[in-house]
């Protein structure tokens, strides 16, 4: 994606404070985007940014609006991401930043809160959440790395997602309609398993009075009171551990329970007891596809606790819906595409018995399109015979490049990988394709 044009930022100097220039460029392979009257030319690393912490992170974001994530290292100038790509910002009185720079802002971050302090001294990271009045709120990681402090802040939207607003699957609304069992949003880190979790959530809590109580390490996004009352616990401030959280709600009486991941091996067991006891449970798993989510549940046990553990998650899980984000062809941003596992006879018996030749969760998604089950190659196929990806981009998010290929072989020159449906479009303007099937705007962007 082309980097937004910044808007103009002017930075007042501090009083009694010398001025710091900006360094003549950001280091070797790191984009730039230069505040309007930032200085130019050139100079030693930067000393303390002179702009305090609320300051920085707010003209960061006013310089570019679309960024997902904002990095702090020492060594760099601030740099935010931008459709998964890395990007400096240069702003006027900050430049190279220090350790110290590093430091001063991770304490900044953190204030008062003492457990945070404590878990970064002793376990080298942290998780925080940060917001600035009107303008944003932030998943924050502070972490050591080198002897020094690093930081990345996720950018979380201040507004709940719907459903339109992420052009979510249709058959995701079932989700919301569920009384028990597990539903498990999986993907790697940056993918939008929060957004889709929130949406969900706030579809039931706008169409069901009930009792709602989310766990998460930090609460993201803020839910308010509708139809359903909802309770939102932090880890660390609100409880000790997801694990201690869950069982405590098993005896407050919700409906439906949120936890923000299942880290480890305690969490799943109760997470599965609460499916099991007629609770609804939705968790987030940083595993690539429906198959894997499986393994690594079951693989978290005792090898003689395993059998058991298959015939519990496969009556128990309702859906598990992956996600990747793919980069648009236009540049525009990125589209996301899901595979949805569903239910059924078919797929309990798979999760059960485990997976063998002919009789696989994947097998089972390709001939679920009438139960609403979809799988990850078919989905980025039609995005690429839409002409909203490139094939090789698409490619690279397959989950069988050489299947993917193989059902691509009309649409690439015999010559070479030049995509042969890409030369009728050479006479149209970057990024415009004839009769797109599928034109929405998708939040995830």
């Amino acid at each position: 994606m082309d980097t937004p044009k910044p808007t103009p930022v002017e930075v007042a100097p501090q009083p009694q404070q010398q001025r710091v220039p900006l360094p003549q460029g950001a280091p070797q392979g790191v984009p730039q985007v230069a505040a309007q009257g930032a200085p130019q030319g050139n100079s030693q690393p930067a000393g303390p940014p002179r702009l305090p912490a609320p300051q920085l992170i707010a003209t960061m974001l006013k310089n570019v609006p679309t960024t997902s994530d904002l990095v702090f290292s020492p060594g760099r100038p601030p740099q935010v991401k931008v459709d998964g790509r890395l990007v400096a910002v240069n702003l006027q009185g900050v430049g190279l930043l220090t350790p110290a720079d590093t430091a001063q802002l991770a304490a900044d971050l953190m204030g008062r809160n003492a457990q945070a302090a404590q878990k970064l001294k002793e376990e080298g990271s942290c998780d925080i959440s940060y917001s600035l009045t009107k303008i944003a709120r932030f998943r924050v990681n502070v972490f050591n790395q080198r002897g020094s402090c690093a930081i990345v802040m996720r950018v979380i939207p201040s507004s709940v997602p719907d459903f339109a607003a992420l052009n979510l699957p249709a058959q995701l609304s079932e989700a919301a309609t569920l009384r028990n069992g597990i539903v498990l949003v999986t993907g790697p880190t940056g993918s939008g398993k929060s957004s889709t979790l929130a949406a969900i959530l706030n579809k039931i809590n706008e169409d069901n009075a009930y009792h709602i109580i989310t766990i998460e390490d930090p609460i993201e996004f803020l839910h308010a009171h509708k139809t359903s009352t909802v309770h939102q616990r932090e880890l660390h401030s609100d409880t000790l551990s997801f694990a201690l959280a869950l069982r405590a709600a098993l005896r407050q009486a919700p409906e439906v329970i949120l936890v923000g991941e299942m880290r480890d091996r305690e969490t799943m067991e109760v997470a599965l007891e609460a499916a099991e006891t007629g609770h609804l449970v939705f968790s987030t798993l940083h595993t690539t596809d429906a198959s894997k989510t499986v393994e690594r549940i079951i693989g978290a046990f005792p090898l003689n606790d395993q059998n058991a553990i298959r015939n519990r998650l496969a009556k128990a899980f309702r859906f598990i819906v992956s996600q990747r984000l793919i980069p648009r062809r236009d540049g525009s941003g990125r589209i996301a595409a899901f595979e949805i596992l569903k239910s059924t006879t078919r797929t309990r018996e798979y999760v059960e018995r485990g997976e063998t030749e002919g009789k696989s969760l994947l097998d089972a998604m390709r001939d679920g399109d009438n139960d609403g089950m979809q799988h990850f190659d078919l989905e980025i196929e039609k995005m690429i015979r839409a002409g909203l990806i490139d094939i090789e981009v698409g490619l690279s998010y397959a989950t069988n490049v050489g299947n993917l290929r193989l059902q691509l072989v009309d649409l690439i020159d015999p010559q070479g990988s030049t995509p042969a449906v890409m030369k009728n479009r050479e006479q149209l303007p970057y990024g415009k394709t004839p009769k797109p099937e599928k034109t929405e705007v998708s939040a995830y962007e």
